[in-house]
């Protein structure tokens, strides 16, 4: 791990809002323009990286009994619970099982000289971003919401955690913003506009406003992701642009933690 690897977290308070696709096009956008990028999903009861990257059933390895390989998948690092426990099986899970677990991931993995970190998050504000937010020295967060008031007043919750806790907050990416017909004509049916009065609010800058395209959920479904990525031109184009605005917000940030400040947490 690089001294300076900056350490993202994608989250909101709000489940169904797409913070993994958000975070799997983040990482694979990073990953095209040339940075050594690693992902880790932190949604223990809901992991869905291993499918987004075509990886569903396949395991972790360990060279020591101690420690995880991160599974590489067309160069980029990827670990998740769903690589370490392969089955459908539920995660009843306590917040201290919960948090000891994202403990092992993130800071047992060996992971290799990255640029950057992406770490999806769980929706809500319990266990597992106290966690990740008082241990990982995040670089900082953005936060990934719907059109509607209705995710709005959760992620606000989001925002206001954040800041206690002192973690920058990078920006705001409005996912499923719009729909584009055959005809050119957008279609914002989630509504629009609350995602603007909220920025000017909380004085958090918009990021993006992602538009609804169903080749995504095909792609990320079948687990064709990143093979596919340049076949949807108009969002691979929003994430060279999400890409750009977050290497330049990273340079205005006076410092940059690394997880190899951190002891590895064993127990």
């Amino acid at each position: 791990m690089k001294v300076n690897t900056k350490i993202i977290a994608i989250a909101s308070g709000k489940g169904g809002v797409g913070k993994s696709t958000v975070s799997s096009n983040l990482a694979i956008s990073l990953s095209k323009s040339g940075s050594r990028v690693g992902l880790l999903d932190a949604d223990i009861y809901g992991p869905s990286i291993p499918r987004i990257f075509g990886l569903s059933g396949q395991s972790v390895t360990s060279k020591d009994g101690k420690s995880f390989e991160p599974i590489e998948c067309n160069g980029i690092q990827l670990m998740s619970i769903g690589f370490v426990q392969t089955n459908n099986d539920a995660m009843i899970w306590r917040g201290p099982m919960l948090s000891q677990a994202i403990n092992q991931l993130l800071f047992q993995t060996n992971w290799n000289d990255l640029e950057y970190l992406i770490i999806d998050l769980p929706p809500g504000t319990g266990d597992a971003q106290l966690t990740i937010s008082q241990k990982a020295n995040l670089t900082g967060t953005i936060l990934v919401t719907t059109p509607q008031n209705i995710s709005l007043i959760d992620v606000e919750k989001s925002l206001i955690a954040f800041r206690k806790l002192d973690i920058e907050v990078l920006g705001l990416i409005e996912n499923m913003s719009y729909f584009t017909d055959d005809s050119g004509k957008d279609h914002y049916i989630f509504g629009k506009g609350n995602i603007d009065d909220f920025s000017e609010k909380h004085g958090v800058d918009l990021i993006s406003n992602l538009p609804i395209i169903p080749d995504l959920t095909k792609y990320s479904d079948n687990g064709s992701l990143f093979d596919e990525f340049e076949n949807l031109p108009i969002l691979s184009k929003k994430y060279e642009e999400i890409t750009d605005y977050l290497e330049a917000r990273i340079s205005r940030i006076d410092k940059i933690d690394s997880l190899d400040t951190i002891p590895v947490v064993t127990e």
